[in-house]
């Protein structure tokens, strides 16, 4: 009788442990030390800015990358560069259009080990209702409980309709998204 027990528990004890080692951790993002920012070319010199206002929902273990699930939520209208003229553009029509698309959304379909601590992040940028596919690659050190996560995303401003009347030679049309997360689990 006891035999015919260990025959039908240890299957089960199997999937419980292999299925707990596959499960993805959830993250908590400190916004106080975090940071999402974009830099784009103007008239020759570099123009940063940053996000004031965004959330990320990450579960993520890094030993099972492909079973993450990372997506966040930007607010366009949070979009600084201490550039006042910019700055006022920013919120209009031609830019953000922050009236009709109050938020920009990124959402990973795939996320996939590239070597050592770092990973890519393939999904979709939504910006003015406008979906385009997009990498983010990222490093990440894990200390603990705190998770820093650095990376970049290239995007072209003109795909998602963002100043469309506004030349290349004035704007340049690659914008950096930069990444630089700490986060708590």
């Amino acid at each position: 009788m006891a035999l015919k027990k260990l025959v039908f528990v240890l299957p089960i004890l199997a999937v419980s442990t292999f299925s707990n080692s596959a499960f993805a951790e959830t993250w908590t993002v400190d916004p106080a030390q975090s940071t999402l920012g974009f830099e784009v070319n103007q008239a020759g010199n570099t123009l940063a800015g940053t996000f004031a206002t965004w959330t990320a929902n990450i579960d993520f273990d890094p030993n099972a990358p492909e079973a993450a699930k990372i997506s966040a939520e930007i607010n366009p209208a949070s979009a600084t560069t201490g550039n006042p003229q910019f700055d006022g553009t920013l919120p209009g029509q031609e830019w953000f259009d922050v009236d009709g698309f109050p938020a920009a959304e990124f959402k990973a379909d795939s996320v996939s080990l590239v070597e050592g601590n770092s990973y890519r992040a393939s999904g979709t940028v939504t910006i003015k209702g406008v979906a385009h596919p997009v990498e983010l690659d990222f490093t990440l050190q894990i200390d603990g409980d705190t998770a820093k996560a650095e990376g970049k995303a290239i995007l072209n401003r003109l795909d998602y309709k963002l100043g469309a009347g506004v030349g290349t030679d004035t704007v340049g049309d690659i914008v950096t998204v930069t990444l630089d997360l700490t986060a708590t689990r």
